[in-house]
């Protein structure tokens, strides 16, 4: 695999606490690297180290400018490897007293693009946002999904080989999100890298052609998302919920039928290869409530980092 970026062994430590710990991965060009984990697992500070804003304690990140170029390293190089990034945070940062379109042309200033070449790419940009019609409006007249998308525009006015997206649909609602995933589909499609931190697992799955699952400030796993399902889950999951579904947990007729039993509130969850003998015993028992699917990458994080409540760290 050819590779666009790579981090070898990153660490972390803020006095005693670790919070990345030996991280390593690369990402190829044209794909979508997606990282995955509870709140405090490491995702933006190993996004931060990527863009040069955080130092390691330990490891080191390379980006491939390509044309048979040497590798560039961060901090030395962090000016050269940034020209070729494009970023989006989890936090709106566009200027408040700039219209859209001047939010574009001042970001392309900061990389030295003057303004015949702006007045080139900022309709081509806007329209990419679907904001042409918004062009002389300010972010306080967008709605949030607009926002976004036009932080996505900003981030590519320098053309970027490589995008870093910190939670990039954070607080859309379900139309403005897919509107972005069609949009970052796109990006993709024309060959871009995405290096993507999300809470999201269907955004995940949707994607990414590979992710890497952190917790703790550790990889604890790594692979494409199918193919991390079939590894670490039965196939099929059957759903108990309602009052009175926790006992069933403690069957000693249905136990036997599932590979793996959890219990999260009202809801039981049934893990098993096949979920046809258990689907019949829950029926002759008249438990009336269950949901019968496939496993999916929202089973395969809960199974990974458990299902506790985490506090931001």
């Amino acid at each position: 695999m050819s590779v666009l970026l790579e981090a070898r062994n990153l660490c972390k430590r803020y006095g005693a606490a670790t919070v990345v710990d030996g991280v390593s991965f690369a990402i190829a060009p044209g794909e979508c690297l997606g990282i995955i984990g509870p709140n405090g697992a490491g995702k933006t500070t190993t996004i931060r180290i990527c863009l040069g804003l955080t130092a390691p304690d330990e490891g080191s990140v390379q980006f491939q400018p390509g044309d048979g170029a040497a590798p560039l390293a961060m901090p030395q190089d962090a000016l050269a490897i940034k020209a070729q990034l494009g970023v989006v945070t989890q936090f709106d940062s566009l200027d408040p007293d700039f219209s859209c379109a001047e939010n574009l042309r001042v970001f392309g200033r900061y990389f030295g693009l003057g303004g015949a070449v702006m007045d080139r790419r900022i309709p081509a940009l806007l329209d990419f946002a679907a904001l042409r019609a918004k062009a002389d409006a300010r972010p306080a007249e967008l709605s949030g999904g607009m926002r976004r998308r036009l932080s996505l525009a900003r981030a590519l006015v320098n053309d970027p080989r490589l995008l870093l997206l910190d939670e990039p649909t954070t607080g859309l609602d379900p139309q403005a999100r897919h509107l972005m995933w069609e949009r970052l589909q796109q990006l993709l499609q024309q060959g871009k890298s995405i290096l993507l931190t999300t809470h999201f697992m269907d955004e995940a799955e949707r994607l990414c052609s590979r992710l890497l699952v952190l917790d703790h400030g550790r990889k604890i796993a790594e692979g494409a998302p199918r193919a991390l399902i079939a590894e670490h889950l039965e196939r099929e999951v059957v759903e108990a919920y309602g009052s009175g579904a926790p006992a069933l947990a403690h069957d000693a007729r249905l136990r036997p039928l599932a590979a793996r039993v959890e219990v999260s509130g009202e809801t039981v969850f049934f893990y098993t290869p096949d979920a046809r003998p258990l689907l019949q015993a829950l029926a002759e028992r008249g438990h009336q409530h269950t949901l019968h699917r496939h496993a999916n990458l929202e089973d395969l994080f809960l199974k990974l980092t458990g299902r506790q409540i985490r506090e931001d760290a």
